[in-house]
């Protein structure tokens, strides 16, 4: 499996006043920090090549984690450095340590879906970049984006159209070329790096039938250890 950056160096300003002196990551959730369940499912899908794009209190999370050994994964560190560079900033200045083609995530995503599959479908696209996709129609949050056959049509992050019923789900696939033209001296969204290739014809989808699970919030939260309390213990 082709290793994944999770970018983690967010405020999580809504998690306040917690996050003043614990980052997202380490967020406790059904009693264990959200890495915690992060990375034994990513393990449980052949996924142990993690980097972490930190900022904002990643020394915590360094520190919590080290090489990742006892969770059965090589972990390795990209620190943002003294400015936001953003989400696309901090996966182009993790490049070097991911090789030519890897996942991305967000540190405050569980995304409990067919990472092999979705890693397959990549693969078969020959495109530089795929996007997974939820068939939401604007019932967690707004959709965002227009898919068609796998294929991404449109994605408006902020701006959403009505004629869009599915939403990034959160897990994507890069060859490194994607990032190519992404700064490291300001900010820029993962956002402009999808848009880039939607209008090349470039950004290949996948759709996952299960909805995904945020700890950005109070709300998000509850319905994640919802969810981890209804669950089968067998599952990952």
């Amino acid at each position: 499996m082709l290793p994944i950056a999770i970018v983690a160096g967010g405020l999580g300003t809504r998690l306040a006043p917690i996050t003043e002196t614990v980052p997202k990551a380490l967020v406790p959730v059904n009693g264990r920090p959200f890495i915690d369940w992060q990375l034994e499912l990513l393990r449980a899908n052949g996924i142990t090549d993690v980097v972490l794009c930190v900022g904002y209190l990643g020394e915590m999370i360094e520190e919590y984690l080290g090489d990742g050994s006892r969770f059965g994964c090589a972990v390795s560190y990209s620190y943002d450095g003294p400015q936001r560079i953003g989400t696309a900033g901090a996966i182009a200045k993790a490049l070097p340590l991911l090789g030519p083609q890897f996942f991305t995530t967000y540190g405050d995503s569980y995304l409990n879906c067919d990472y092999r599959a979705i890693e397959n479908a990549f693969v078969r696209s020959g495109k530089p970049g795929l996007m997974t996709v939820f068939r939401n129609d604007g019932r967690l949050l707004p959709s965002n984006v227009r898919y068609h056959e796998g294929q991404i049509e449109a994605y408006e992050k902020s701006s959403p159209e009505p004629d869009m019923h599915h939403i990034d789900y959160g897990l994507s696939l890069f060859d490194r070329a994607a990032f190519a033209g992404v700064p490291l001296d300001r900010p820029t969204d993962l956002a402009a790096v999808f848009q880039q290739l939607v209008r090349a014809g470039a950004l290949a989808g996948y759709e996952v039938p299960t909805r995904f699970y945020e700890v950005g919030s109070p709300e998000g939260i509850a319905q994640f250890e919802d969810y981890l309390r209804s669950r089968p213990p067998a599952q990952p």
